[in-house]
């Protein structure tokens, strides 16, 4: 166990430098050589769990699959804002989260299979906002599909703009802005009137979602 708990430290090691890397040089300028006096492990541990500099690429956008999801919540629409904005707080946090999406907005990066970052955060957003509109928190024009997909581009482009601008500085304000815009032509007035797009919400999420990886985590 001591041997498999040392790889996985490894591994989240060599992800981290290769994420701080990526994120700053982008795909094409980041070198391996680089990746590994970041990380400080030998070549051999690098190319024991990433063969290449594009598998390395891959694992930095995958990660955000393994981060915590947002605890359910009665109301599907208070669910996807919470999932929206705790994905800012990560931009703002986590160089991982920050790399993963250089990586996929990077039009240069035609070795990578950028599509399935924006197919994941669709698919999650169809599946809430269905939910959503089974249990009749959206207006009866909502179609789900439609909706996820306009979700995930617009919050690609404040986070573009954002990051551009501010080093995202100002996330959490670009994001309640665009959901203030967006919700009401979205969900009834009834619905509307119960949601938390608060600073002191997303700290929260952040800070449970926290506490119950650690008290997961395995021992050392």
């Amino acid at each position: 166990m001591a041997t498999q708990h040392r790889a996985i430290r490894t591994r989240r090691t060599i992800l981290t430098a290769a994420a701080k890397v990526f994120e700053q040089r982008g795909y094409q300028a980041a070198t391996i050589n680089e990746i590994l006096t970041t990380a400080g492990v030998t070549k051999g541990a690098l190319y024991f769990h990433f063969p290449s500099k594009e598998h390395l690429a891959e694992g930095v956008i995958h990660e955000q699959d393994h981060q915590p999801t947002t605890p359910d919540h009665p109301c599907k629409t208070q669910q996807i804002i919470d999932t929206i904005l705790l994905h800012a707080y990560r931009l703002q946090t986590d160089p991982l989260v920050r790399a993963g999406v250089r990586l996929t907005l990077d039009p240069h990066n035609h070795q990578l299979n950028r599509q399935a970052p924006f197919q994941r955060w669709t698919q999650l957003g169809t599946t809430l906002l269905t939910q959503a509109h089974n249990q009749g928190e959206l207006l009866p024009h909502i179609k789900p599909t439609q909706t996820a997909e306009t979700l995930v581009g617009a919050f690609a482009g404040i986070q573009a703009m954002s990051q551009t601008l501010t080093n995202y500085q100002d996330l959490p304000q670009r994001t309640t802005t665009l959901l203030q815009h967006i919700l009401p032509n979205t969900a009834t007035p009834t619905t509307l009137t119960t949601l938390d797009l608060t600073h002191t919400r997303t700290t929260t999420l952040h800070t449970t979602l926290t506490t119950t990886q650690d008290e997961y985590a395995p021992a050392p």
